[in-house]
């Protein structure tokens, strides 16, 4: 398998891997990702050079977005001070579920933050969603806090706000990647 930048024509295919995925979340009874994420938010963050797709062939096994932003209101200014990359949006194909798929991806974006000079990579996963945070906590992820205060987009409640990180590291995915180089993160050593 191999790892690449996704392209501004990728938008159609990754906006219907995420709804198969908010599918397949519904029948597990959460409400992760029921609301369509904007095709031109993707598109932006696609052309920033942060989305990544995970080809098996000319199948798409996974995606992952892996950028130095946080999300506004979940780290505080110290922790932002600190050398860091974000996870977002990890999905994998139901058809390559319990193969490790989505580990083997988080251990590259590790990888990929430790190159860029980040001591940490963090994530926020969706509040309700208890076994995706069991997941990330058994990945060797630390649950830092749960922040519930602000406001989503249509006005609710934060619902993506269970906070965890874990040390940037060089690991072995066994991907071929064709991603360039990570830029150097500012406030890296």
């Amino acid at each position: 398998m191999k790892i690449c930048p996704a392209e501004p024509h990728d938008v159609a295919k990754l906006l219907a891997f995420r709804e198969e995925a908010a599918a397949w979340l519904s029948q597990l009874g959460t409400d992760q990702w029921q609301r369509p994420y904007p095709a031109d938010k993707l598109l932006a963050t696609i052309e920033s050079g942060h989305v990544f797709m995970l080809q098996d062939g000319h199948m798409t096994a996974a995606t992952i977005t892996l950028t130095p932003d946080a999300e506004e209101g979940l780290w505080t200014e110290d922790e932002l001070r600190e050398p860091c990359m974000f996870v977002n949006k990890l999905t994998v194909g139901r058809e390559y579920g319990g193969q490790n798929i989505g580990g083997r991806l988080l251990d590259w974006a590790g990888d990929r933050a430790h190159r860029a000079g980040a001591k940490w990579l963090r994530l926020d996963a969706w509040t309700a969603n208890e076994a995706l945070q069991r997941y990330y906590l058994a990945q060797g992820f630390t649950h830092v806090r749960t922040v519930s205060e602000g406001t989503a987009v249509n006005g609710g409640p934060r619902v993506s706000g269970w906070l965890a990180q874990r040390e940037a590291r060089p690991s072995v995915h066994d991907f071929h990647d064709l991603t360039p180089a990570p830029a150097r993160l500012p406030f890296a050593a």
